[in-house]
């Protein structure tokens, strides 16, 4: 269930992270996409934390929410476990197996791999390809997660009216996105290195991709509920209220230069510190591209910020800007949106369109 299969039918991308239900619907014709449907409904506060689900009925009725909102018929759904929760390995096989035959042995060898008791893990596997071992082996790729994490995801949108189909990580799903993105990259641009540092409400977690495959990911604990917090604090407002204006405007003249352009040099530098880290673990001297994703990449002048700042060339995720949109999706709400929509649109690439 985690790894692509043989495409399908058309699959809802649904991301549950830590502050809203992303849902996104893509029909395909040839290489191109089409936008058919889509939905951001926040959550509760609390109700999802550090990547876990704390109040199952709450998330439940809120993907029924976004269902609704969305207008979709689609009743399949691909949703994917963060990739803290889940161990994969890279293994070697005799080639020429069939499925069943490979899951039997990989079942066999399994507690080799994973340091958790078999019947409380759902797994999954992929053959990559060839090893360079011998000619007569593939690579395999073998994800694993302790059950508890998968099945939450899957109750979750089953109580919100859908099946699931798919899980996947979220890690891979975010490849699936940077893939489209950067096909829309001018091709004079380098795009062998691309990071992408996806600034979500608690936290960032910065990757880097050589050759769309992701070799690093970090993640620390800084995000837009810190603008949050600051502009409830500074205001004597309630969190939620801090929140509907920072998205929605109305608060005092002073709160551009002396909350929000703090909170974006804090930004910048959160990203440079994260670069830095990078730079000193990799074999890898320069990133070619910088991909700004999450909520917080929406903030005006963000990009031009840290581009400037770090001398790397910036862009705000939108893996929609190539595609077609259904006529009752609004082509700014998307774009505003887009930021926050990538592991959302990974997921929904999951379905053949």
């Amino acid at each position: 269930m985690f790894l692509s299969k043989k495409k399908s039918q058309p699959i809802l991308g649904v991301d549950i992270s830590a502050t809203a239900i992303k849902l996104l619907e893509l029909s395909r014709s040839g290489s191109k996409y089409h936008v058919e449907s889509y939905a951001v409904e926040a959550l509760p506060q609390h109700s999802v934390a550090d990547k876990t689900i704390n109040d199952l009925e709450l998330v439940g009725e809120t993907v029924g929410k976004a269902v609704k909102k969305s207008g979709t018929k689609i009743k399949t759904a691909a949703v994917a476990v963060a990739g803290s929760s889940v161990i994969t390995k890279i293994i070697t096989m005799p080639a020429g197996l069939s499925d069943d035959d490979m899951e039997n042995q990989i079942q066999i060898e399994a507690d080799q791999y994973i340091p958790f008791p078999l019947e409380e893990v759902a797994m999954d596997f992929e053959v990559i390809g060839p090893s360079e071992e011998s000619a007569d082996r593939v690579d395999v790729l073998l994800a694993a997660s302790r059950s508890e994490f998968v099945d939450n995801v899957v109750a979750a949108v089953n109580l919100g009216g859908l099946t699931a189909k798919v899980v996947d990580i979220e890690s891979f799903a975010l490849e699936n996105a940077v893939s489209i993105i950067a096909k829309n990259l001018p091709e004079s641009q380098p795009k062998e290195v691309i990071a992408i540092a996806d600034v979500g409400s608690n936290t960032t977690t910065f990757s880097v991709l050589e050759n769309m495959k992701i070799i690093y990911s970090r993640e620390d604990n800084f995000g837009g509920s810190q603008l949050t917090e600051e502009i409830q604090r500074r205001y004597g407002l309630s969190f939620e209220e801090a929140g509907l204006a920072k998205r929605k405007g109305g608060l005092p003249d002073n709160y551009g230069s002396e909350v929000l352009e703090p909170f974006k040099e804090n930004m910048m530098s959160q990203i440079g510190r994260a670069i830095q880290f990078f730079n000193a673990s990799s074999q890898i001297s320069n990133i070619d591209q910088l991909i700004l994703a999450g909520g917080c990449s929406s903030i005006a002048g963000i990009s031009e910020l840290v581009e400037n700042r770090l001398q790397l060339p910036t862009t705000i995720a939108n893996p929609f800007s190539n595609m077609t949109l259904a006529s009752k999706i609004s082509i700014n709400a998307l774009s505003n949106d887009a930021p926050a929509m990538m592991i959302a649109c990974g997921l929904a690439l999951r379905g053949g369109g």
